[in-house]
């Protein structure tokens, strides 16, 4: 009789230990499931589908005349960042050539490791595409410039509501290039992001001929992650940006193929081996670059900069970024358009700055200016969020 109780003790043991296991393993797949559903913003296959084909017959066209469709990369297949691997060996079969010598150490360097395209990431937020964003500023900078960060997180760069339209805000870095400091300026932007979660960083190393990775690093990953995100600001730490008058000027723009800022036609590669602009013949020929925008700022659809990404992997990487924008857009047959109150040619002179800190108005008619110390930055703001009352304050909020 014993034996008997025993046995039915044990089978309703067995059954209770399996029926927690069961709730145990339903629960795990749950939160796993809501996990992905966090880091990846589309909600299946089929939708990812149905998404892109919507946005390829919107605008096809001339933009792809030069592209089948076997050779565009298929963003809907794409379920998160895929590159975990940051070994990338220089390409020396580049030191044989005949005319490497001459073209100088740092252009040697970029030449050696110009096939390394894409790389790891340290910091990854796809959450930011997670809501119904309406506009995604995002900003290059890089470890040291803390200050700059703070000042446009303080101003332009909140993440709020204009209108009920959203806004959020991302940091591009790459990693330190000071040997010695790297490790310490690394735990103070592991701090940083832990408290204000809005820095993407690449495991590449930080420096000029470097900003077009943080271009092709950025297209690839908006078109992972914010394929639902109409428009985009991007631009440096140095800028002020009038938010409002922004979304003033997307809300009658009503376009989704565009690029706007202040655009920079006939401007000739700098042949002179002592400038950072520095380009050896054999690496662009021609007299002219394509038209492109100053990097300072600029305003673009999301649905182009998907189609950027597309034609990025085309074409080789190029040392002056604001250029291998412009052939972007060539290759994709878009013209970049410029805007009257996009100012990005350079800092604020002595006589201009004191008329202006007399007359705030002008800055209230502006959708960017460059450049700013995070001093001067946070001034500004407070002027244009003053109430003084300016007259035909929206005469540079179109284009």
């Amino acid at each position: 009789m014993f034996s008997q109780i025993r046995g039915k003790i044990s089978n309703n043991l067995q059954g209770i230990i399996l029926a927690v296991i069961l709730v145990v393993t339903v629960v795990i797949v749950q939160v796993t499931m809501l996990r992905y559903q966090n880091l990846v913003p589309e909600n299946n296959y089929q939708d990812r589908q149905k998404d892109s084909k919507s946005m390829s017959s919107r605008g096809r066209g001339a933009f792809w005349m030069e592209y089948d469709n076997g050779s565009l990369i298929d963003n809907s297949l794409v379920q998160g960042w895929d590159v975990t691997n940051a070994n990338c060996s220089a390409n020396s079969s580049m030191v044989s050539m005949p005319w490497f010598a001459g073209v100088g150490e740092r252009i040697q360097r970029f030449l050696l490791y110009r096939h390394c395209r894409y790389f790891p990431m340290i910091f990854n937020h796809p959450e930011k595409c997670g809501e119904d964003i309406y506009l995604l500023m995002v900003v290059k900078s890089v470890i040291t410039q803390y200050k700059r960060r703070e000042a446009i997180r303080r101003t332009w760069g909140q993440e709020k509501e204009i209108r009920g339209k959203k806004i959020r805000l991302l940091f591009l870095l790459g990693t330190d290039s000071k040997g010695e400091q790297q490790a310490h300026h690394q735990k103070l932007l592991e701090y940083e992001d832990r408290v204000f979660g809005d820095i993407l960083q690449w495991d590449f190393e930080d420096s000029f001929y470097n900003l077009t990775l943080k271009e092709v690093g950025f297209l690839k990953w908006f078109s992972i992650y914010c394929q639902s995100v109409p428009y985009i600001f991007k631009g440096d730490d140095d800028v002020f940006v009038n938010t409002d008058n922004i979304v003033e000027f997307l809300e009658h723009s009503n376009k989704e193929d565009f690029i706007i800022g202040e655009i920079f036609k006939n401007a000739a590669p700098i042949r002179n081996e002592k400038s950072k602009y520095f380009v050896p013949e054999v690496m662009f020929r021609e007299t002219f670059y394509p038209p492109y925008l100053g990097g300072g700022g600029f305003l673009m659809g999301g649905p182009l900069a998907m189609r950027m990404y597309g034609v990025s992997n085309e074409l080789e990487i190029f040392p002056i970024d604001d250029a291998f924008i412009g052939m972007c857009l060539k290759v994709l047959q878009v013209s970049p358009m410029h805007h009257k109150g996009i100012k990005t040619r350079g800092k604020i002179d002595y006589i201009k700055e004191k008329l202006m800190s007399k007359d705030p108005c002008l800055y209230h008619n502006l959708l960017l200016f460059h450049k700013l110390t995070p001093e001067k930055l946070i001034v500004m703001w407070k002027w244009v969020k003053s109430n003084i009352i300016c007259p035909n304050t929206n005469q540079n909020t179109t284009a």
